[in-house]
């Protein structure tokens, strides 16, 4: 079977010439494609994406090679590459949806990718532009202190007993809080109007017209304690021997850390939600030289065997019938459904905002 022959049974199994709903996804053309294109890079925001590229390289004789670097580094590379008409880069994992979406996706730097054989299994809010996975950040507390988590509605994070006691990364330094101030804001204002009720036996004051922008100013007014990163607020809540009682937002990640000690516990039951889940993108560079073997990668993230590396800190596939490992640490797995389910529909809204809920948050932190 010669190139051109592969090269077109390649394009008929990933649907982008005449091939009809009907046509069963050929992933043995896929491969055979794949091997004769040249290796791939492949970058994303875990180390994990090492040890997925080298299993990859091992499953289908196809080379990859998995470099991590922070989400603004990766779309600066790909930008600067797809300008430079020196496309290097061939598969990114964008953790900033937003900033992926607005600065990759709308300038035709990169192009997102269904694999067609999965497009059932994918709920269809995961799928333009495709959302590889899902990593949840979830309310904490140190079990030491407590049998169950202290709280059971979030306005409780902004009233006085809890005040300095809140750990979180800075949201001015985190998109991914200001982007969930956004997606609440959008999407789960009215279940934060329903909580406040819930705790307080009364409607929010008529004069807040929003119930989460009223939760930002009082969160921040309450001095929580701001962490430059997730192991610092995991420290602060999980410490096996800490001195004080926080609660806070942390990765599901740091509840490996259980196993060295930590005492993180999962705040399952609180309302309206008890965190959120943060999406990353999967993306092909629209240069890529390997586009056959890049859509092969982009199919293996969404297999049970391609994410497992990632399942283990609890992030989620947003393929459904891939489920977390059973000994996740978090547990996460039976409370998905307690999750703000982030959507991209708004994620222009998150990127446009972002400004606009750091100056609301500057304005009203106290220390």
């Amino acid at each position: 079977m010669n190139r051109t022959t592969i090269a077109s049974l390649a394009l008929l199994a990933a649907g982008t010439v005449g091939a009809s709903a009907a046509e069963p996804f050929d992933v043995s053309s896929l491969v055979a494609a794949a091997r004769q294109e040249a290796p791939i890079t492949v970058y994303a925001s875990t180390g994990k994406i090492v040890q997925q590229a080298k299993a990859f390289s091992e499953r289908y004789g196809v080379n990859a090679v998995g470099i991590k670097a922070d989400a603004p580094q990766i779309i600066e590379i790909l930008s600067r590459e797809a300008l430079a008409h020196n496309v290097k880069a061939d598969v990114a994992i964008v953790e900033d949806a937003p900033a992926g979406i607005e600065q990759l996706l709308s300038k035709g730097y990169v192009q997102s990718w269904v694999p067609t054989d999965l497009k059932t299994t994918i709920p269809a809010n995961y799928q333009d532009p495709l959302t590889v996975v899902l990593a949840p950040n979830v309310f904490a507390y140190n079990t030491t202190h407590h049998d169950a988590c202290p709280i059971t509605n979030i306005w409780q994070l902004t009233e006085p007993q809890w005040r300095g006691k809140v750990a979180l990364q800075d949201p001015t330094g985190k998109p991914a809080y200001t982007d969930w101030f956004s997606q609440l804001a959008t999407h789960y204002d009215q279940p934060m109007r329903e909580a406040y009720q819930q705790q307080y036996g009364k409607p929010l004051p008529a004069s807040e017209h929003s119930a989460t922008e009223a939760f930002v100013k009082a969160l921040a007014a309450n001095s929580p304690l701001l962490t430059h990163s997730d192991n610092d607020a995991a420290e602060a809540v999980g410490a096996p021997d800490g001195k004080g009682d926080f609660v806070g937002l942390v990765s599901t990640a740091k509840f490996r850390d259980n196993q060295q000690g930590m005492k993180l516990g999962l705040c399952h039951g609180m309302k309206p939600v008890i965190g959120w889940n943060y999406p990353s993108l999967g993306v092909i560079a629209a240069g890529s030289r390997s586009p056959n073997a890049a859509k092969l990668f982009i199919r293996y993230l969404m297999t049970a065997e391609g994410i497992a590396p990632q399942g283990v800190d609890g992030k989620m596939s947003t393929n459904q019938t891939v489920a977390l490992p059973a000994n996740e640490p978090s547990g996460i797995e039976k409370y998905r459904d307690e999750l703000m389910a982030y959507q991209t529909s708004s994620a222009k809204t998150d990127w446009q905002t972002r400004q606009d809920w750091q100056d609301l948050w500057n304005l009203n932190y106290r220390k």
